[in-house]
């Protein structure tokens, strides 16, 4: 747990759950690892790169996305969360193309304006997870050819068809500003209560009806907490962090 506060990998032969997960105590913390990589290139170099340049790392970035897609063993690429080659390699694939992707199409400044955008991203992203796996295991190809369509293709789309929408109205711009907010607080801290429901159910083999009401309650003590740990510790932080280094820099300059 110490070790998971300074959000440091560990390695496999210190796990505890038998996952092998680098952050065995909450296991998306693993994406931040990754995160952390990509605000380290940033910052060292990736910043300063032409369009040109960048593009060709989206480029390269969408080779290894199709290289482990369609000729790796999965035909997804579920992982990441691990400190060996196999997962490493999954967490880049998953990383860098994404990253060099989004910076670029940032750059470029390209917005799709739609009207009903938001409504039509929504359902989009719906049909795209709620379609089942493609193929079989004698062709993991085919599921892996989806997922580059929606990676390569349909999420920038949707991000486009996004930046380009406005939200009108006092009651839809609280609410996206508040889903906005709580989204990272909501995601780094659910998951231990996910280990603690998904223990009781198992364990004690729980009637669909009941389960579905304490998940219902987990669903919404996750969003309070992770109000509350945005409140009385994101943002207060974030401030202290800004006030003390980023403001006193300014002045310097």
């Amino acid at each position: 747990m110490i070790v998971g506060f300074t959000l440091l990998p560990l390695l496999p032969s210190m796990d505890i759950r038998g996952w092998q997960e680098m952050h065995p105590l909450d296991g998306p913390a693993w994406s931040l690892f990754f995160e952390y990589i990509a605000n380290i290139l940033y910052a060292v170099g990736i910043r300063k790169l032409s369009n040109k340049w960048l593009g060709l790392l989206v480029f390269l970035s969408a080779c290894l996305l199709i290289q482990y897609e369609l000729w790796g063993p999965q035909g997804d690429v579920i992982g990441g969360w691990s400190l060996d080659q196999t997962q490493l390699h999954i967490g880049f694939a998953r990383l860098l193309y994404p990253f060099f992707g989004g910076m670029l199409l940032m750059r470029i400044g390209k917005r799709i304006h739609l009207k009903g955008a938001f409504a039509i991203c929504s359902l989009l992203l719906v049909v795209a997870f709620s379609l089942p796996r493609m193929g079989g295991a004698s062709h993991l190809w085919m599921n892996g050819l989806y997922e580059l369509f929606c990676i390569i293709i349909l999420f920038p789309i949707i991000v486009s068809m996004g930046a380009g929408d406005s939200i009108n109205g006092e009651f839809s711009t609280g609410l996206c500003e508040f889903l906005g907010t709580i989204s990272y607080p909501l995601y780094i801290t659910h998951y231990p209560l996910i280990y603690i429901y998904t223990a009781w159910v198992i364990r004690d083999i729980i009637p669909a009806a009941p389960g579905a009401v304490v998940g219902v309650l987990l669903v919404l003590t996750s969003v309070l907490l992770a109000y509350a740990y945005l409140k009385l510790y994101d943002e207060p932080i974030r401030g202290w962090l800004t006030h003390r280094f980023l403001a006193k820099n300014s002045k310097l300059s």
